[in-house]
């Protein structure tokens, strides 16, 4: 099936193994039968939302999904599910990260097209210098056959009780090209490169970091009274080498949600991220320098 002239390609990465991945994206949804939903797409087409598709060719390759992503695939195709990997560690992604137990493999040759969305997702090499990445819960979404999807610990006690991820988090690593979803649009991203330095964030909208970054929670000043008073309490801090992503303007885009009049309560504080009522959607970041 060919989509020429229906979406345009945003991104593409190609795999060791010849998989190429795509993200095909409509300029405009041009219309519905129902007037209800018609008055809905009139309003996301001017608020500039695209329909995006996900588009894996395969040359005698496989891949992994998460259930539920697949919408059709073309070609000399053949898909089974696993425990992706066995079935203790299916046991301990579906327990500890809150990922599906089972996984989809696709083999062959042809054309793999995930579930259409309004969401965002980028395509991220895995491997190379930086090694793997940690990411939020239910934020990896599909990738090649050879990469491995476990957990990762929180190495500190309280990023597992204040940090707002739990205990566990999804980690991907291996070698080649990871499907990621992204809460905001990819324009909106921030990429930090730590170099050493240390990285403080005001709420949980950090999404992914490289796996050699360390995640804690620590006080904003060096007293619990200071930070008592100073309106932010705690902080999650990232430090090391490597790249941490993310998402400031995430906040905006829950208070737009889930506030009845838009930007009703966009002069206050809260939502950032997901963090609580002291989550305010601000960012810091320390090169490391004491001066």
């Amino acid at each position: 099936m060919s989509l020429k002239g229906k979406f345009e390609i945003t991104a593409s990465k190609t795999a060791q193994d010849g998989t190429v991945f795509e993200i095909l994206e409509l300029q405009e949804l041009k219309g519905y039968w129902n007037t209800f939903a018609a008055e809905r797409l009139y309003f996301a087409n001017k608020a500039g939302m695209k329909a995006k598709v996900v588009r894996i060719r395969l040359n005698n390759s496989k891949i992994r999904l998460e259930p539920g992503a697949l919408y059709f695939m073309q070609g000399n195709l053949e898909m089974k599910t696993s425990s992706g990997g066995g079935m203790m560690k299916g046991l301990l992604r579906k327990t500890l990260t809150g990922e599906t137990f089972f996984v989809n493999e696709i083999s062959g040759t042809g054309d793999v097209y995930l579930e259409p969305t309004f969401g965002h997702y980028f395509l991220h090499e895995i491997g190379g210098l930086e090694g793997g990445v940690i990411v939020d819960k239910g934020y990896f979404f599909a990738g090649s056959g050879d990469l491995d999807i476990s957990i990762a610990k929180q190495k500190k006690i309280s990023a597992g009780f204040f940090g707002g991820k739990g205990f566990f988090q999804t980690k991907i690593s291996g070698i080649g090209i990871a499907v990621v979803l992204s809460p905001v649009p990819l324009d909106e991203v921030e990429i930090m490169d730590l170099s050493g330095g240390k990285l403080s964030v005001d709420g949980t909208f950090a999404f992914m970091r490289s796996e050699s970054v360390e995640f804690a929670v620590q006080k904003s000043s060096k007293s619990w009274f200071s930070t008592s008073v100073s309106g932010e309490g705690l902080l999650h801090t990232y430090s090391g080498s490597g790249r941490v992503w993310v998402a400031p303007t995430q906040s905006i885009y829950e208070m737009l949600t889930y506030v009845p009049a838009g930007m009703g309560g966009a002069g206050g504080r809260g939502g950032g991220g997901g963090g609580g009522d002291d989550d305010d959607g601000d960012y810091d970041y320390d090169d490391g320098d004491d001066d």
